[in-house]
């Protein structure tokens, strides 16, 4: 066997090409006005703009329904369990946001064209210097301002409502002048001391308003067992003011208020006779006000009772006003003569004597 047929050729073939790799800069156009922009831009403007990319991620998540079915559940499984209350009450605190988010979206509910500003706003906010009870006092007043704005009620000028919060130092809070009352939150409203020195701020810089305070300051001065006052001053209320047969007794509403009292009101009180004068109408036991000309004030030893009065005397004001005619005339067509208001006697008087007394006013 030659030598040249022992030998074998052993060949390899050659190592197959490593597949390319991408890189991330091999994805970067320089050339890209995009990537230029951002090439240049601030670190800290990108921090910014990326963070808000986050939170956009996070409102749509929020927002979405699957996610708020699925927190709705959760939070029915923890109150079954009856444990970690913590836990559940941050549940509840991110329904309650995603509710609001809902609203300023206008995909849960038509009610609301806007964000829905929480009447609770504390938490977060010092509150070292609130008396006992306040807290709550704040978010009742908060609420109540809610109400007369969704019963139309806010009638800017002069029309507030305001509550003692301590006898003790006789500290009022009030809404300060430039919010509407539908902005009304426990936060924002400004404590005042019966001069309507500024105690606490809230959490605005705006201050109250001057005029339309001193009526509340003459009731609260010689009423020490009010702690709220109503005034408002709608269109039903405005005209029966100025009538001058007063609130007249023809509807159940009407007759709930009771003793009515009187004063001729000239647009504020801040002479000290005026104040006097209010005070003496007034008495010690009324709690409906009728300011002639402007409107009319409800008083209460609590909130409630100051909003069960004002609603009410808003009721009776309205049914008077649309019977105008048929309560100013008798069934012979001859005009009832009612100089005094007072000619109509109180509730707790005998039922024959009232009738009488009646009587003799439609004989005039």
């Amino acid at each position: 066997m030659s030598t040249d047929a022992s030998q074998v050729v052993i060949t390899t073939p050659p190592p197959a090409t490593m597949p390319h790799k991408e890189r991330y800069f091999d994805r970067i156009n320089e050339n890209d006005p995009e990537y230029i922009r951002e090439r240049n831009m601030s670190p800290d403007l990108r921090q910014d703009f990326n963070m808000m990319e986050q939170r956009k991620r996070v409102t749509q998540i929020l927002q979405s329904p699957a996610f708020r079915e699925d927190l709705e559940c959760l939070i029915q499984e923890q109150m079954k369990k009856g444990n970690n209350p913590s836990g559940l009450l941050a549940l509840q605190q991110i329904a309650e946001y995603i509710t609001a988010s809902s609203f300023a979206g206008f995909s849960s509910s038509s009610l609301s064209h806007g964000m829905i500003t929480p009447i609770n706003d504390l938490p977060g906010i010092d509150t070292s210097s609130f008396v006992k009870g306040e807290k709550l006092t704040r978010c009742k007043l908060a609420s109540l301002y809610r109400l007369a704005d969704l019963f139309g009620w806010a009638h800017l000028p002069n029309a507030y409502i305001t509550v003692r919060v301590s006898k003790e130092h006789d500290h009022i809070l009030i809404i300060p002048r430039g919010l509407s009352f539908s902005e009304a939150s426990a936060s924002n409203l400004v404590k005042v001391n019966i001069l309507g020195d500024v105690v606490d701020q809230g959490s605005t810089t705006l201050s109250i308003d001057n005029a339309g305070f001193s009526p509340h300051v003459a009731i609260y001065s010689t009423r020490p067992d009010v702690r709220c006052v109503i005034h408002i001053h709608t269109p039903a209320t405005a005209a029966v003011s100025s009538m001058k047969c007063g609130i007249l007794p023809i509807s159940q509403e009407a007759l709930i208020l009771g003793d009515v009292a009187y004063y001729n009101y000239q647009g504020s009180l801040d002479e000290q006779e005026e104040r006097i004068q209010l005070q003496k109408v007034l008495g010690p036991s009324c709690k409906v006000l009728v300011l002639r000309n402007h409107g009319v004030v409800a008083l209460g030893e609590t909130l409630e009772e100051a909003f069960h009065y004002i609603f009410n005397v808003q009721l009776a004001c309205e049914t008077q006003w649309m019977k105008a005619d048929d309560s100013s005339k008798t069934s012979g067509g001859t005009p009832i003569k009612i100089e005094d208001p007072n000619q109509f006697v109180p509730l707790n008087t005998n039922p024959s004597e009232v009738l009488e007394k009646r009587n003799k006013v439609k004989e005039v």
